[in-house]
């Protein structure tokens, strides 16, 4: 079973310690919950992507696509998580 709370303030805690300018990839969220192996992280992908697309829509993180910001409603492939800047 999946800690909703855990990957949830896991990725808040590692974003918001991101360097400025800096964006991380899901999976190091998931591999910090979980360990290396990908048998172990592999299976948090999912539900952290729905709550990365929740958190985002929320204004509390940016999805990242090409370097770009995505719509979180819309988006496909390889994508990044950053803290969202205030500027």
């Amino acid at each position: 079973m999946v800690d909703k709370d855990l990957l949830e303030q896991t990725a808040l805690r590692l974003i918001a310690a991101l360097p400025a300018g800096k964006t991380m990839a899901p999976a190091d969220i998931a591999q910090e919950i979980a360990g290396k192996a990908a048998d172990q992280w592999g299976p948090l992908m999912q539900p952290l992507r729905r709550i990365v697309v929740r958190l985002a829509k929320e204004g509390r993180l940016v999805i990242y696509r090409k370097g770009a910001p995505a719509d979180p409603d819309d988006f496909k492939g390889v994508y990044r998580l950053g803290p969202v800047r205030i500027d």
